[in-house]
């Protein structure tokens, strides 16, 4: 694959850096993402990934635009109020740029259809706002041996891990949470409240973390950060980072 004197043009400021340059912007331009939850996480980081030239997305939402969601999901509009997330996501992409390629579905994920939602994908990243769903993504990665970037978001606070259960020594996400959530429900920011510009900091560092795990073995920003969970705090603020085990008893990757 070659890029185009336009996408060159576009790409030029990745280019340029010493840990992207050409051989990373052109492998950036053939992965595929798998965006799960395209809410307060979802938003931002499809946002940065799809200005980061990565050439195909696979966008996954049932929900519909509400107004109270425009305080912190930023690709959606007062038009979008009461579409679907995912058919209004696709259309932000295809007006920000039209050479990226994006499949949808606004099916809810479950762990009967999450394999056949991600399949294909370099990377999934999740976004979503429940702990079920969350474990049913990770199931599905560790079965599509696919890494995984998993991001929340609430008040102040927000968390990034990436995952590859697949491989021996690294864990999954139901290493780090176990098995108590598979029917529970996360809180929601509906109930605790969230700064929007929290949302923001957390899916942008989502899409950060993602583009280095898509350039690893390419490029010197490529590490992958598997087994590492951080933590944002806002009130600070700051970050803290956290080193994950694999659980020899886990049954999602064990």
């Amino acid at each position: 694959m070659s890029l185009s004197p336009a996408r060159l043009d576009r790409f030029a400021r990745h280019i340029v850096l010493p840990e992207i340059g050409g051989a990373g912007q052109v492998a950036l331009a053939s992965k595929h993402v798998a965006v799960i939850g395209l809410g307060g996480i979802g938003s931002p980081a499809l946002q940065y990934l799809a200005a980061s030239g990565i050439g195909r997305f696979t966008l996954v939402d049932d929900d519909v635009v509400e107004g109270s969601n425009l305080q912190r999901q930023t690709i959606f509009t007062n038009r979008d109020v009461g579409h679907g997330k995912a058919t209004s996501a696709r259309r932000w992409l295809a007006n920000f740029d039209d050479a990226l390629d994006a499949s949808i579905s606004d099916s809810r994920i479950s762990s009967e259809n999450a394999g056949e939602l991600i399949a294909g994908a370099d990377l999934v990243l999740d976004g979503t706002d429940n702990f079920a769903t969350r474990l049913a993504v990770s199931d599905a990665c560790v079965a599509e041996r696919t890494p995984l970037l998993s991001a929340a978001v609430g008040r102040f606070q927000g968390q990034v891990g990436a995952f590859a259960g697949h491989l021996a020594d690294e864990p999954c996400y139901r290493c780090f949470v176990g098995d108590a959530f598979d029917a529970e429900d996360c809180d929601t920011c509906a109930e605790d409240g969230m700064l929007g510009a929290m949302a923001g900091w957390a899916g942008s560092f989502a899409a950060l973390q993602a583009v280095r795990a898509l350039l690893n073995g390419v490029s010197a920003l490529g590490d992958p950060q598997y087994g590492k969970l951080h933590i944002l705090d806002g009130l600070k603020p700051g970050l803290r980072t956290l080193n994950l085990s694999k659980d020899p008893a886990c049954k999602g990757c064990g």
